[in-house]
């Protein structure tokens, strides 16, 4: 299989929305990517999948996420910037994204398609994400995961990620502790040698190619 990741951008969000409704359908408040694209500290990555196009129903048109009641009336008038950007036509299998802050990067969220899951890809853009954060100078990256996820605390944990504390009552649908990970320094020796390891076990199953993210 052959991927291609690049920066995500507006005519992404349609699949982009459903892929975090899928991967996290009880999250409260939901995530607004539309703001995200326009948060200077946010950095986004989107992997498509070379061998397919994205189907009409995944570009059905953009809306603004939850951003008002005035998007709910069927006479509101959309402002001229906020039209519909023309859809992409690759179709996105997963994205990835940062907060970068003070040299840390921040993971938000990881999330690849239900169909595509299982195969290496939440390894893949844990990968290109942390050669993004080295990029932007970040010096070590952290992230929160539910305690009850430990599918994902495993994952993180394969790529030198080490359980920090927990945040108490962190996720507000049904008050589940967050569980605090985070790196040594990035650019270290031992976690640069873990994390070409791991990139190269996972270039035998899977083949992608980046665009420049920064």
């Amino acid at each position: 299989m052959s991927y291609s990741l690049r920066r995500m951008e507006r005519g992404d969000l349609a699949q982009v929305a459903k892929i975090d409704r899928d991967a996290f359908p009880t999250q409260w408040p939901p995530a607004n990517y539309r703001q995200e694209l326009n948060n200077k500290l946010a950095y986004y990555i989107v992997a498509g999948d070379d061998a397919r196009e994205a189907e009409e129903d995944e570009d059905e048109a953009w809306r603004p996420h939850r951003d008002g009641l005035a998007w709910l009336l069927p006479w509101a008038k959309r402002p001229p910037e906020e039209a519909a950007p023309p859809p992409r036509r690759d179709y996105i299998v997963g994205f990835s994204g940062i907060w970068l802050m003070a040299g840390e990067a921040h993971i938000t969220n990881i999330a690849v398609r239900p169909e595509y899951q299982g195969q290496g890809l939440g390894g893949m853009l844990l990968i290109v994400t942390i050669d993004m954060a080295r990029r932007l100078h970040a010096t070590m990256m952290t992230l929160e995961v539910r305690d009850s996820n430990r599918v994902a605390q495993s994952l993180y944990a394969r790529y030198g990620f080490v359980e920090m504390g927990l945040r108490r009552g962190y996720y507000l649908d049904n008050r589940e502790d967050a569980v605090i990970m985070s790196t040594e320094s990035i650019a270290s020796t031992n976690f640069c040698k873990r994390l070409n390891e791991r990139r190269r076990a996972l270039r035998q199953k899977l083949t992608w190619e980046v665009a420049r993210l920064v």
